[in-house]
């Protein structure tokens, strides 16, 4: 076994999701729950195939966003995982969905932070052992980061 890190590629501020699955109806599942989730939700999906003809299955509603989860998907050649890519949605308004999605078994990260997944390479193929999502703290948050940061929230509508 040898251990490989695969950087996600993507846009700066694009949000995406890593995850594990375990049926090829998850593309479809996937697709249905976020557009029935998010009217007019733009998003690419790749999801790849762990047995039988091990294809990277795909899916989405932007060009854009479904190439970049089908390049990524191929870089990570992890079976049973999935890639989401987003962009005009964030990810806290999809993942209570994809929790209901029957076919997933573990969300990775849902980040626009620059990633690195980690992965254990095997002669059958790889499998992620976890991710790198942004940086390191810091420090600890002083009495004024919090008030920016309760304000912050409340600027763009998820607090009152």
């Amino acid at each position: 076994m040898e251990l490989k890190v695969v950087a996600i590629e993507k846009p700066e501020e694009m949000n995406f999701v890593l995850g594990q699955s375990h049926f090829i109806k998850t593309v479809e599942d996937i697709h249905e729950a976020l557009v029935t989730a998010v009217p007019n939700i733009q998003f690419g999906l790749a999801f790849s195939e762990a047995s039988g003809p091990c294809l990277i299955r795909y899916s989405g509603t932007d060009e854009e966003c479904t190439e970049l989860a089908k390049k990524n998907s191929m870089a990570l050649a992890a079976g049973h995982s999935f890639i989401l890519f987003l962009k005009n949605a964030f990810p806290v308004n999809i993942l209570p969905v994809l929790r209901n999605v029957p076919e997933i078994c573990r969300i990775f990260c849902a980040t626009a932070n620059p990633t690195h997944v980690i992965l254990a390479e095997l002669p059958q193929g790889n499998g992620i052992l976890g991710v790198v999502d942004g940086q390191g703290p810091d420090g600890v948050e002083s009495a004024m980061d919090i008030q920016k940061r309760k304000q912050f929230l409340r600027t763009i509508g998820y607090k009152f």
